[in-house]
């Protein structure tokens, strides 16, 4: 039975899932600003790229996620792109570290 696919009663779910990348970015550049404001106050200037760089690409993957979801049927998302995103989550977690202690 490989028919046509039956039409998506997408419900509030897709809206939901935008909303949580969107807070998810928003969190991941707060978190970047604090861990970035920490390393320089604490005279580790290089530590920015820890900082800037994971915020930028989870910004970039969040504001395309929430794109593809505005689609009928948006595709999964891949594994390369979890798995970026997860590295990025990481990253801003560790350091953010600083910032808590």
């Amino acid at each position: 039975m490989s028919g046509p696919l039956p039409a998506r009663d997408p419900g509030l779910q897709p809206e939901r899932t935008r909303l949580a990348w969107r807070r998810t970015a928003l969190s991941a550049t707060v978190a970047g600003v604090l861990a970035l404001k920490a390393a320089l106050a604490h005279g580790a200037p290089l530590a920015w790229g820890a900082c800037v760089v994971p915020v930028l690409l989870l910004l970039g993957l969040a504001t395309r996620r929430a794109r593809a979801l505005a689609a009928p049927r948006p595709a999964a998302l891949g594994p390369r792109y979890a798995l970026l995103a997860a590295c990025c989550a990481g990253t801003l977690a560790l350091a953010a570290v600083p910032v808590i202690l």
